[in-house]
């Protein structure tokens, strides 16, 4: 899955508009303008599409924890780290963290969209690459738990 189809995804299921999108990329450590924003948000084929890289992805996802979380007294190495390193994995646990999702919150959301899982499967995403029951995200598993958080967010209006 692109960054680009990601971000419209986040934009639906968050109910998000392009002000905002370039908000949290602010926030997140890159200055993105409004209108820019906007042309992420365009479908491939269309004028004026701009490819979405992992920096923007990166800040788009710090600043939705930071606007969410709150500002911490010590920032973590965690977000200059992986800045150019984002993958499924990472990007769920930064949505778990900004949405402030335990486990079955999660697991919810994922039966919402179709997905059986158990507490261990979704925890194996969750561990370290180089651990004995690390799982990869695929984009698929991605898709279901954003696809979850749309009709989650459809039903509580």
């Amino acid at each position: 899955m692109t960054y680009n189809d990601l971000l419209r995804r986040l934009r639906y299921a968050l109910k998000l508009n392009g002000e905002t999108i370039a908000g949290l990329c602010t926030l997140g450590g890159h200055d993105l303008a409004p209108i820019e924003a906007l042309k992420l948000l365009k479908k491939e084929d269309e004028p004026g599409f701009i490819v979405c890289g992992d920096l923007v992805m990166g800040a788009f996802l710090d600043g939705l924890i930071l606007s969410r979380r709150g500002v911490q007294e010590q920032k973590t190495a965690s977000a200059t780290e992986t800045a150019g390193a984002l993958n499924n994995n990472l990007i769920l646990r930064k949505l778990r963290i900004a949405l402030e999702l335990n486990e079955e919150a999660m697991l919810a959301l994922l039966a919402t969209a179709g997905v059986k899982l158990s507490r261990s499967e979704l925890s194996a995403m969750f561990r370290a690459k180089g651990q004995k029951n690390y799982k990869t995200c695929g984009d698929q598993f991605l898709r279901n738990f954003i696809r979850g958080l749309t009709l989650a967010s459809k039903g509580s209006s």
